[in-house]
């Protein structure tokens, strides 16, 4: 029998908790509530789960730090929710590594329906750390290569100088859509719709900031790199 997901749902709003937890069950979900910060990253530790929902307002440690916590071992996806009215920096959380966020009060449905777009984004990868260049040739899929580099969105792996390199889904997809458009230039606005969707709340800075992290990642190369295009957007150059 296949193991269900596992969502741990930190929340100290323990109303609002419950009810996600309902709604997440019916979709043959299992999950863990927490309504500490603290108490959320001992629970990652126990728990591991598939994908987090964190409160941005917890006792203990807030949400930010939390997501920092986490983020020290960790890719699994999360996702922040905030009340209207608190001060929610959302580039904030973006850089601190969250996938996605969601304004309450929210539909039981949409949060429902983020989670499962979340889920299918992301898939846990063997804990390789390297792979040669031989065995990244023979990798299957839909992938790009480029000296130094290989990008599978089948796998969701990127390999740069020989190491396997962390990235959370909306950063390996941007990285694998720019190389796979080398010298094509696009727009941040094009790139958010064909990455986050034309329903995604968020605006163009989420994509400086995912470029950002990219870079960090995997740095300049000899024969590319991911260029700015100012005034316009980014592309990814070969030289």
């Amino acid at each position: 029998m296949t193991e269900k997901p596992r969502i741990l749902i930190v929340d100290d709003d323990n109303n609002i908790a419950e009810l996600i937890a309902l709604y997440l069950m019916k979709e043959y979900y299992d999950t863990q509530i927490v309504g500490d910060g603290l108490e959320a990253v001992e629970k990652f530790a126990e728990y591991h789960p598939n994908l987090v929902l964190l409160d941005l307002m917890l006792p203990g440690i807030d949400g930010y730090e939390v997501c920092r916590q986490i983020r020290k071992t960790s890719d699994v996806p999360i996702i922040m929710m905030s009340a209207k009215g608190e001060t929610f920096d959302k580039v904030l959380g973006l850089e601190l590594g969250a996938d996605d966020y969601i304004m309450k009060p929210f539909d039981t449905k949409e949060l429902v329906a983020r989670v499962k777009a979340v889920l299918r984004r992301f898939k846990q990868e063997p804990e390789t750390a390297q792979l040669s260049e031989a065995d990244a040739s023979q990798m299957q899929g839909d992938y790009v290569t480029y000296e130094d580099l290989m990008i599978n969105l089948t796998t969701y792996t990127c390999i740069y100088l020989g190491n396997k390199i962390e990235m959370p889904p909306k950063e390996l997809e941007l990285l694998y859509y720019l190389a796979s458009n080398p010298n094509h230039v696009f727009t941040r606005e094009q790139l958010l719709d064909k990455i986050w969707g034309y329903d995604y709340v968020g605006d163009t800075r989420t994509v400086d900031v995912h470029v950002k992290r990219i870079r960090e990642k995997i740095g300049g190369h000899g024969k590319w790199n991911l260029g700015t295009v100012w005034g316009i957007g980014y592309k990814f150059e070969l030289h």
